[in-house]
């Protein structure tokens, strides 16, 4: 059950909670086992890892942001300000 949710696409982020985390989408269970040592830490690819990320959660935040605008709007949709007079 965890693994289909963190698998699953969310309507705010467009993105699956395991995949804003980690860069990728698992397809099975068997794809989040570890890799061996030697080939998890080449540098070239942990630095391009790394910069995906990084760019990855910039733009969830951004996703993130636009979607509290969209709620924000939609709930301030008829309300009225407010205005009180002060009587000195």
């Amino acid at each position: 059950m965890e693994f289909a949710y963190n698998k699953g696409i969310h309507r705010t982020t467009r993105q699956s909670p395991f995949e804003v985390v980690y860069g990728f989408n698992p397809l099975t269970p068997l794809d989040l086992i570890p890799l061996p040592l030697e080939t998890y830490f080449m540098h070239k690819e942990k630095v391009s890892r790394l910069e995906f990320v990084q760019k990855l959660h910039e733009m969830v935040n951004n996703q993130i942001e636009n979607q509290i605008k969209v709620y924000e709007a939609k709930g301030n949709r008829g309300r009225k300000e407010l205005v009180l007079n002060q009587r000195h």
